[in-house]
This record gives structure tokens, C-alpha cells and sequence, in this order.
């Protein structure tokens, strides 16, 4: 079984106490190991497979915290850097009543953005494994060249490369420099997997089928569109593949996503797909692996926080017994 490799931030979310008051009314917060890269390479340790993180923390209580957590969770931390030059990066987060969430980020910068190219071992991939970044850390930023050189180093090992856009916008400039970063890494990856919140803005095309076809350029070989409680769509080939979502009492949507696509991940590095054989395994059990991807992100919804919210393989394959 391959690894999954994870590029980008480790943060803490400061989680509010009272759900339904927006970020300036709440009074206290409890702390959750997060960032969405990490949360991916969490997800994939806690259901059984191999993950690493590049990134670099701080070197701080809280980059301590993140280290610690990740470890406890399975991730192999070896390649995560510390340094004094910037603090570790933190996120305030603000709960609807339906579960909801805004966010407030300080970060200028913070470590994660200092990780440079150089400092990226090109030697670590190989065949059979899965790189995975989103957009957070493609800021203007050292940390964007490190993508870059890991994306070209995965990709001539034969690796898989995964993109999740993730778009935060209060990060970036202005819309449309998040927008164009977006599109200029789509076409590196092979696994897209954008949400119905994000696919009229990246895509800039208000149809649905229109916007999802206009994904599919350079290496892309499948986009996975996910819509929340109501399921998600993987596109593959000529095929497009249903699958419904799960009722479940929602308590904190933060990191459902993550939980999603490191499913989804963790099947695919269990099957062993690789650039030339990804689009035969998704045509072939696509069903199965959307249905585990979404009971996987359905779960994580019912507890606080994203790492500490994530399923185990047990509590995803009992969820997909339930009628």
C-alpha cells in the first residue's frame, strides 16, 4: 500500500463554545488541531494507511501541540520542519446554528509559509503513492514554490496528485487572484475534488455541467464534485457516478470535506492506483468508494473539530450497514 503525502498548513482552530453568535461575541473558545492538509493525512492514519506531512510549524507551544497531535493520530511527522522565523498559524472559528462555520486567520505570515523549495527531499516519492495540497498555502509564498517542486518530483515518480481548492478567500488579495492560483494548479493534478459552494466561482461558469467539464484539462483524469448532506458526484471517463448523502444530527461541518477526500484517498492507495490505472478503478468501484468517502464525511459532522472528529474504518463500515 502506498503513502498519502500532504502538503501545506497545520494550524490551530480555536473552536467557539456557543454555537449561532458571530466571531466578535464569542466569549471562549477550546483548541482543535487543524488544517486541511493535515486533517487529510490524519484521516488516512486513522482509518489504517500511511501518511506523511510536509509542511513546517513554528517552533512554539502550539507548533508542540500540532506535532504531538499529529503523531497520536498516526501521522509520520518526519518531514515537518521547525522554525523560529514565524509563529505557528492560527484560525478563530465562528459556529452557526447549523453547524456552519466563518473564519479569522492570523497568519502573516505564519511558518507554514516559510517551507521552501529546497527544503522539499524530492527522493520520498515513489510509485503507488498519493500527493495531496489545497489552496490555502498558494499564496504568493515560499511555501507555493515547495508545492511545486513536490508536485514535479510526485508526479516523475509515478504518484498520483490530489487538489482540493479549499478556497478560503479572506487569505488572498482579491477573488480573483485566489480564482486564478486555482486554475493554474487544476491542471497538475489528476484527482479534483471542488464542492458546490466552489464550483461556479473557480470555474466561472454558472452551468453545472458546463463548469465540471471545464475542470477536466491537463493531468485530470476525475473530478469529484461533493454537495454536502446531499452526496457527491464523481465524473470519470464518459461516467458519471451518483451517491447519496446520510441524515445525521450535525454538530460542526469543519473538516467534512477533509474527511471526505481522505477516504476517498485511503481507498484508492488500498487498490493501488496508480497515473495510468486511476480512471479503471473509479469506473470500476466508484459506488463503493463515494459511498465510503460520504459516510466518512457525514460522521466527522458530529463531533467538534476536524482531527478529533475524524471515523475509524469500524464506525464508517457500521454506517454503511444501516439501512
Amino acid at each position: 500500500m502506498g503513502t498519502l503525502y500532504s502538503i501545506g498548513e497545520v494550524l490551530i482552530d480555536f473552536i467557539p463554545l456557543q454555537k449561532g453568535r458571530a466571531l466578535k461575541d464569542v466569549v471562549s473558545f477550546e483548541r482543535a488541531p487543524g488544517g486541511a492538509p493535515a486533517n487529510v493525512a490524519a484521516a488516512v492514519a486513522k482509518l489504517g494507511g500511511h501518511s506523511k506531512m510536509i509542511t513546517k510549524l513554528g517552533a512554539d507551544a502550539f507548533g508542540d501541540f500540532l506535532l504531538e497531535k499529529l503523531e497520536e493520530t498516526g501521522v509520520d511527522t518526519r518531514h515537518v520542519i521547525r522554525t523560529h522565523e514565524a509563529n505557528t498559524g492560527l484560525a478563530f472559528v465562528s459556529l452557526r446554528d447549523d453547524g456552519e462555520r466563518d473564519f479569522s486567520f492570523y497568519r502573516k505570515p505564519s511558518a507554514d509559509l516559510l517551507l521552501t523549495a529546497d527544503e522539499v527531499d524530492e527522493s520520498i516519492f515513489e510509485a503507488g503513492d498519493i500527493l495531496h495540497f489545497c489552496s490555502v498555502d498558494l499564496v504568493d509564498s515560499p511555501m507555493k514554490q515547495a508545492h511545486v517542486k513536490a508536485m514535479q518530483s510526485a508526479k516523475e515518480s509515478g504518484a498520483l496528485i490530489s487538489f482540493d481548492p479549499n478556497v478560503r478567500l479572506p487569505l488572498w488579495d482579491s477573488p480573483d487572484a485566489c480564482r486564478e492560483t486555482i486554475l493554474e494548479f487544476i491542471p497538475k493534478a489528476h484527482i479534483v475534488k471542488i464542492s458546490d459552494e466552489e464550483l461556479a466561482f473557480i470555474a466561472g461558469i454558472e452551468d453545472e455541467d458546463k463548469a465540471i467539464a471545464s475542470l477536466f484539462v491537463g493531468d485530470v483524469q476525475t473530478v469529484i464534485y461533493t454537495k454536502g448532506a446531499a452526496g457527491a458526484t464523481l465524473y470519470v471517463q464518459d461516467i458519471t457516478i451518483d451517491s447519496s448523502g446520510y441524515s445525521v444530527d450535525v454538530q460542526d461541518t469543519t473538516g467534512a470535506g477533509d474527511a471526505f477526500i481522505g477516504a476517498l484517498l485511503y481507498l484508492l492507495l488500498e487498490a493501488g492506483a496508480d497515473q495510468k490505472g486511476l480512471s479503471a478503478v473509479l469506473a470500476h468501484h466508484g459506488h463503493s468508494i463515494l459511498a465510503f468517502a460520504n459516510a466518512a464525511g457525514a460522521i466527522s459532522t458530529t463531533g467538534k473539530g476536524a482531527i478529533s472528529s475524524l471515523p475509524s474504518k469500524n464506525q464508517i463500515e457500521d454506517m454503511l450497514k444501516t439501512p
